[in-house]
């Protein structure tokens, strides 16, 4: 008898139940985004991945838990920021399962920052990102033109802004011309119509300097201004630009771009163009400025010529010079002298033939030592004239080859004189080893060198 007769009762054993898994996990999934169709959740984001498609897939983690989320295109192109690893957020949306992985997750909808809003988040990282590549580097900042003609303004047609800055342009020079690109300063357009004005003004080219203006206010208000293509059209610009936007506290993206940021759209009226006496100021302190600037370089260079002609690479060739012109000095006072010597024994002669011709009264020879003494006269003046030929041909041969000699000449055609550290000049690469400080002297100045590796 089994057991169930003992107890006088029958037991019939429960009917169970074999789910397909499709069918509980569609189940469950039902059941899960009836529950939760509308939940926050917060936490740190962590396993960041971005799809093609423009779909996001993250985690959200705490110190015990963590939650699968996924954000379609549609709502992550809403959102002002970009997320990254380690940012605190409150996500939106709803609870369901992922049923190829069996995985529970949050279809989100709305994401937000804890902390800071979404816009200041989204201006701090669109910041990081230019400033990383190069964007607000000083090197590439376009000069302003001193004194431009054509003066081009990105701004609201209606305002006050655009009506302090011509008051301000037309005060400081009536000659300047302006031309004015009306755009929409805030809203949605606002960044593409700024942009498209920048753009316009360079194609035209028919301004020297950009003013991009506008009023004060909020961060949401200046947000056209913290836009990343509006930015990158910014720093394409040929033409400088001067970002004129907020108040002098206020900061955008379009301010670290430019090629200068004014404080207000006022003080961007004042920088551009300066005042007729102002140039006229800068005009005398430049001209001061160049004079000094003059007899400083003169004086650098008197030192410097000083400081070459002691120099023991020349003392050899002022040497030389030296005594090449004493020979020149010996030759001219021995020419000057032998002149005299002729000149006085013709003189001697000459009264030797007038004391005879008191004497004898012999006109015929008279004249005879006349011509003699005309023959003497022209072959020694012949005479003279071939010698100092001789002389000076001699004297330009020499010159020449001190020419050649110089090391002044060698110096101009390219070459350099290499000294060690105790002044001596080297001709040999052996006598130096690797740290060696060398001196090399060329035509203009001296070079100071280390050996790396002497061959």
């Amino acid at each position: 008898m089994s057991f169930n007769d003992q107890l006088g009762f029958a037991f019939t054993a429960p009917q169970r139940r074999v789910w397909q898994v499709r069918d509980l996990v569609g189940s469950v999934r039902t059941a899960l985004e009836r529950e939760y169709a509308d939940v926050w959740v917060e936490g740190e984001i962590s396993n960041f991945r971005p799809a093609d498609s423009g779909h996001m897939y993250f985690s959200l983690k705490d110190e015990a838990a963590q939650l699968r989320i996924v954000m379609f295109r549609s709502q992550a192109r809403l959102l002002k920021f970009r997320p990254e690893n380690g940012l605190k957020v409150i996500a939106r949306g709803r609870v369901t399962l992922y049923e190829g992985r069996g995985e529970l997750q949050l279809m989100a909808e709305y994401l937000e920052p804890q902390g800071a809003g979404a816009l200041q988040l989204a201006f701090e990282q669109l910041k990081a990102k230019l400033q990383a590549e190069g964007l607000f580097a000083r090197e590439r900042k376009k000069p302003l033109p001193a004194m431009p003609k054509k003066i081009g303004i990105v701004t609201s047609a209606r305002g006050a802004v655009i009506q302090d800055i011509l008051n301000i342009l037309r005060r400081r020079h009536k000659s300047v011309s302006i031309l004015i690109f009306p755009a929409q300063v805030q809203g949605e357009t606002a960044a593409a119509e700024v942009s498209s004005g920048v753009r316009w003004f360079n194609k035209a080219a028919n301004v020297e300097v950009i003013i991009v203006a506008r009023g004060g206010g909020s961060i949401e208000d200046l947000a056209a201004f913290n836009d990343e293509a509006l930015a990158r059209t910014i720093a394409a610009s040929t033409i400088p630009v001067i970002s004129a936007v907020g108040h002098e506290t206020d900061f955008t993206i379009s301010d670290f771009v430019a090629d200068l940021r004014a404080p207000t759209p006022s003080a961007a009226a004042e920088l551009v163009i300066r005042s007729k006496q102002e140039i006229d100021d800068h005009l005398t302190a430049l001209r001061t400025h160049l004079a000094r600037a003059l007899r400083v370089r003169l004086l650098e260079y008197e030192k410097r010529l000083d400081r070459l002609a002691r120099h023991g690479a020349f003392g050899g060739m002022q040497t030389t010079i030296a005594r090449r012109q004493q020979k020149v000095d010996d030759l001219v006072f021995r020419l000057s002298a032998a002149q005299r010597n002729i000149f006085r024994q013709l003189h001697r002669r000459l009264d030797v033939a007038a004391t005879r011709v008191r004497h004898h009264d012999l006109r015929s020879r008279f004249a005879s030592e006349h011509r003699e003494i005309n023959a003497n006269i022209a072959k020694l003046a012949a005479t003279l004239r071939s010698y100092l030929m001789k002389r000076h041909s001699r004297l330009e041969r020499l010159g020449g080859q001190l020419q050649g000699l110089s090391p002044i000449s060698i110096l101009e055609r390219g070459y350099a004189l290499v000294f060690d550290a105790g002044g001596k000049l080297l001709k040999d690469a052996r006598h130096v080893r690797e740290g060696d400080t060398i001196t090399a002297q060329l035509a203009l100045g001296q070079v100071t060198a280390t050996v790396k590796k002497p061959e």
